[in-house]
């Protein structure tokens, strides 16, 4: 009976490893920051887990995406404003949309000179920006090409987590920064921690069963020793 139990235990951990790490491997891939121009949300050489898919990136989301005019290097900035939006901002780096001034707690504080701007974003296009204002090669660094935007479909994943180097490791959680303009808004987190913790969880299981097991074979083995 307690082969039986400890073999279904072992099955249990097994199926929540393989399941949890099948998640992260399929919805997740991992990007290095390249640049300090997401400082200090995001540091130079920063290893990030980005989630694939999910739906379209909304205000406020930290995305990794390519674009031919931008050098067609995997870059990673916050978007500020969405087709449709009509975003600006002033040479302190602070930004308007649809008319309503954003407060960004996720700005780097140091004093900054940044180039003022004022554009209508085009539909399915995105307007992008580093958390350092002063210190970012972002769309307003390209306003003479589609008014500094990219392609929606140029987003190849959402940031959700920093997971090198260990001291700045976590989850991101969603700015409400953008809230009060409606949607589409940031994006909670997905399936990331879940899947962890379920991997986790199914290796502890395993190495608990295994150990019991044979902490039992060998108090059996004893106890036959010690017979007359």
């Amino acid at each position: 009976m307690a082969s039986i139990v400890q073999g279904v235990v072992i099955a249990l951990g097994f199926v929540m490893l393989v399941g949890g790490f099948a998640v992260l491997a399929v919805q997740y891939r991992p990007y290095k920051i390249p640049t300090g121009s997401m400082s200090p949300t995001l540091e130079t050489g920063d290893t990030v887990l980005a989630r694939t898919g999910g739906g379209s990136a909304g205000r406020g989301d930290i995305v990794v995406f390519q674009d031919q005019d931008w050098g067609n290097a995997t870059l990673v900035k916050r978007v500020a404003a969405v087709g449709g939006d009509t975003v600006s901002g002033d040479a302190a780096g602070r930004i308007t949309v649809n008319g309503k001034p954003v407060a960004e707690p996720y700005l780097e504080p140091a004093k900054v000179v940044a180039t003022a701007f004022s554009v209508t974003v085009p539909e399915d296009r995105l307007f992008l920006l580093g958390d350092f204002r002063g210190n970012s090669m972002d769309s307003r660094s390209h306003l003479d090409v589609a008014f500094g935007t990219v392609p929606a479909s140029g987003v190849k994943a959402r940031v959700e987590a920093v997971v090198q180097p260990m001291s700045r490791a976590g989850l991101k959680q969603r700015t409400a920064a953008f809230d009060d303009l409606g949607a589409p808004g940031a994006h909670r987190p997905g399936p990331l921690v879940p899947a962890a913790w379920t991997s986790v969880g199914g290796a502890v299981l395993i190495v608990l069963a295994s150990a019991v097991g044979w902490v039992v074979s060998l108090t059996r083995r004893l106890g036959g020793r010690r017979k007359p």
